[in-house]
């Protein structure tokens, strides 16, 4: 028997994790603004020695479902593409997203390429149908809303 015309079937599983019992209580009960994530996301990657960039999913009514580390940069880059951004999303049912990074200098400052980045994932959730809710930067004791600041 010939398999020359094989057809590969793929099924989507979602794998489920457990979030650590030193961060639940973290956990907002709605976000309602950017301040509403930022303890979380202060304690997931504020102090990191590397740019991390994490994606909040949330449901319907602004409830955290899922949080994701999609990417760990270099001391002062991180590369985010928005395919890897939204897979979560998609995998989450989510109906929109919060995305943070941090700055490990300290200084919460957007720069250019972190206006870019926003404004690419804005458009591509616009595309899916998945609200992009803002893009925040942390340190260790400072964050800054680029959704608040008006850049996006």
């Amino acid at each position: 028997m010939k398999f020359e015309n094989l057809v590969e079937i793929i099924r989507i599983k979602q794998e489920v994790r457990e979030v650590e019992e030193a961060y639940t209580s973290l956990l907002p009960q709605q976000i309602r603004s950017s301040y509403d994530a930022t303890a979380l996301i202060q304690a997931l990657i504020g102090d990191e020695d590397r740019e991390v960039f994490l994606v909040l999913c949330l449901n319907m009514k602004n409830h955290v479902t899922a949080v994701h580390r999609c990417h760990v940069g270099s001391l002062n880059a991180s590369i985010v593409h928005p395919r890897e951004v939204f897979k979560p999303a998609i995998l989450n049912n989510a109906a929109s997203i919060l995305v943070a990074h941090n700055h490990p200098s300290g200084d919460c400052q957007y720069s250019p390429e972190d206006i870019d980045v926003s404004k690419r994932l804005q458009e591509a959730g616009s595309l899916l149908g998945i609200d992009l809710l803002d893009s925040i930067i942390v340190s260790p004791s400072n964050s800054l809303s680029l959704k608040e600041k008006g850049v996006i």
